[in-house]
């Protein structure tokens, strides 16, 4: 994998949505089909359809399975199905994502927001509208449903080790409101209980600090590989080389050590919702 993933944003009606697409609209008018009755018999309008078709918009797995079915594509159209789910992220974040995806352990570090894996949907929804520069509405949510998709890790089979330290300013800032700020820390509490999550809280009183550098993800994969995540103002890098990965581990296992305890930091996080 290289080392540095800089790609161009994506754009609706290219790259694999539009070649999905093309293929679709073949194998549905092949089937003698338009689009009000291949839309009856998947559950979708035909407007839908044809925005799927034009690349306007990303199918759901469920519905490329259905299609591939109905149609008779013999499999053609479910094999596009990963790629075609890639396309809900921004491009930055991708290949960070298919990692994410199939890692076995995950550790967090955060400095400015609550990481996309504990985020509530209505905290993310907050994040994505004050986006700059300003998203569209259908892209909010394309992404909302994609930053939830990804939270199906924790209930994963066998169970991966996942691992987060929030910066205590974090938990400060009331985004999206109050009452999302209050739902987002109750959510953070329930997280916390699940047996393979252990959230950390880097207090704003700490006179050592390993993290000044900024946020980071640690991954380890189902072969053993270790790799780390960082990003800023949509610049991401996937490393994959021992150095930079072994630094990076260093950096977090001292953070946990200066960071609160489990029990202590979900005593702040409660301490926090009582005084609101």
């Amino acid at each position: 994998m290289s080392d540095e993933v800089q790609q161009p944003e994506y754009e609706f009606g290219t790259g694999i949505l539009c070649v999905f697409g093309r293929q679709l609209k073949l194998f549905r008018e092949r089937a003698g089909m338009d689009r009000v009755k291949f839309g009856s018999l998947t559950g979708y309008s035909a407007s839908t359809i044809a925005a799927f078709e034009q690349g306007r918009r990303i199918p759901p797995p469920k519905f490329i399975d259905q299609a591939d079915e109905v149609v008779g594509a013999g499999g053609v159209l479910s094999a596009s199905k990963e790629e075609v789910a890639r396309a809900q992220y921004p491009a930055f974040f991708r290949d960070a994502a298919k990692l994410e995806a199939e890692a076995v352990e995950l550790h967090v570090y955060d400095t400015q927001l609550i990481n996309g894996l504990l985020q509530t949907e209505d905290y993310a929804r907050a994040v994505f509208e004050m986006w700059q520069p300003l998203l569209d509405e259908e892209v909010i949510e394309q992404r909302v449903a994609a930053r939830l998709a990804r939270q199906e890790i924790f209930t994963r089979r066998p169970a991966p080790h996942l691992s987060f330290v929030i910066e205590e300013a974090v938990l400060l800032r009331p985004i999206g409101g109050d009452a999302v700020w209050r739902g987002q820390l109750e959510h953070l509490m329930l997280m916390a209980e699940r047996r393979n999550v252990v959230i950390q809280v880097m207090p704003l009183a700490r006179l050592e600090h390993a993290g000044l550098a900024g946020p980071f993800t640690l991954m380890e994969s189902k072969d053993g590989r270790r790799i780390a995540y960082t990003e800023v103002q949509g610049d991401s890098r996937v490393h994959t080389e021992r150095p930079k990965v072994r630094g990076l581990e260093r950096t977090y296992g001292i953070l946990r050590a200066q960071a609160l305890t489990p029990t202590e930091s979900l005593a702040l996080i409660e301490k926090l919702l009582g005084e609101r």
